[in-house]
């Protein structure tokens, strides 16, 4: 029978995921350490030591291996099976490209751009756009590049997120925790719940090793792999008429917004603001704080308390979403304004 239809099947493959992830980092983390693929501290750093690096690509082929078995059982439709493995493989393995001799920026934009054409052409439309009727470009060729340039922003601004520790894993499992119940339990979308619930538990597996302090970091394989996916998904749900850009946008709250407020007051302030820095909110208090568990902690409790409440009222009262949206998103920028760049522009 179809792991859909049994209950033990479901949380079976789950558990897989969540096992394998964890032995995975184990024997990843001796390979990195023999060949010297480790963060080093530097200016950018908020780690005190020098930490092994790119075991993203360990949760992402886990990942990736899991969703082709249930495409094997006809639990996931062959788009999206295409855009998840094929593009997820080619967004990992040049994730760990870049983690291992670090590759220059200009080929990292060009890589990110194909790999958002990638999922755009896989779908064959534009429902980031299509979804809001405010949108003055709704179809066409110049539709779909605005949105393989809102996807190519997904990927970094994930990237972006991930300089604390257990910030990026913890984001991926809230994140995906909270849309898979919603497809588990509002939209009855069960093979496509499990799909997102899948990448939770690999996150999950890593999260162990990734909580603070570190052990080990996901790096570019890790980071660009889940915004990677994430633009899929967000494509795929709302194309099925299961999600709406405004729930999206909801419960990646704190993760979205941090990052385009950090980068809007950095082209207001900075000279070089495109260069590599330090100063999201987050990182400038783990400096003051001295605890990346602190800075965490705090995030958790408002994707728990804040936006997780929101996302469940942004589904049960669809006209409201897009208000809902903003009380979701205004408190991140006033905490942007007050500890992002404006406090530090390093």
């Amino acid at each position: 029978m179809m792991l859909a239809e049994i209950g033990i099947g479901k949380f079976s493959v789950l558990a897989t995921a969540f096992l394998l992830t964890i032995i995975g980092v184990q024997v990843y983390r001796k390979i990195a350490v023999k060949f010297d693929i480790v963060a080093r501290r530097n200016f950018r750093t908020l780690h005190k030591t020098d930490v092994p690096k790119g075991s993203g690509i360990v949760f992402s082929l886990v990942y990736i291996t899991l969703v082709f078995i249930l495409w094997t059982q006809g639990l996931v439709s062959n788009e999206l099976s295409i855009a998840i493995c094929l593009g997820g493989f080619a967004a990992t393995i040049f994730g760990f490209i870049d983690d291992v001799i670090d590759v220059p920026a200009i080929i990292k934009l060009i890589v990110q751009i194909s790999l958002c054409s990638f999922i755009v052409l896989s779908f064959g439309e534009s429902p980031l756009l299509l979804s809001t009727t405010h949108a003055p470009i709704k179809t066409g060729v110049l539709g779909m590049i605005v949105s393989v340039g809102i996807l190519v922003w997904l990927i970094n601004l994930y990237n972006f997120m991930d300089g604390v520790d257990g910030m990026a894993a913890s984001g991926a499992v809230f994140i995906c925790g909270t849309i898979s119940s919603v497809l588990f339990f509002a939209s009855g979308n069960i093979e496509l719940g499990l799909i997102v619930a899948l990448l939770a538990s690999s996150c999950s597996g890593f999260l162990i090793f990734n909580w603070p302090p570190a052990s080990i970091f996901m790096g570019d394989a890790g980071s660009v792999f889940i915004g990677y996916v994430f633009g899929v998904l967000i494509m795929y749900t709302m194309l099925q008429g299961d999600i709406s850009i405004w729930t999206w946008i909801t419960v990646f709250g704190y993760f979205g917004i941090d990052t385009t407020t950090t980068l809007v007051l950095r082209i207001i302030h900075v000279k070089k603001w495109y260069g590599a820095h330090r100063s999201h909110a987050y990182q400038n208090l783990a400096r003051i704080w001295d605890s990346h568990s602190k800075v965490l902690a705090v995030v958790i409790c408002y994707h728990l308390l804040w936006v997780l409440p929101l996302t469940i009222l942004s589904i049960s009262y669809a006209q409201y979403q897009e208000i809902i949206c903003l009380l979701a998103t205004f408190p991140v920028i006033i905490w942007t304004l007050k500890y992002g760049p404006l406090l530090s522009s390093d």
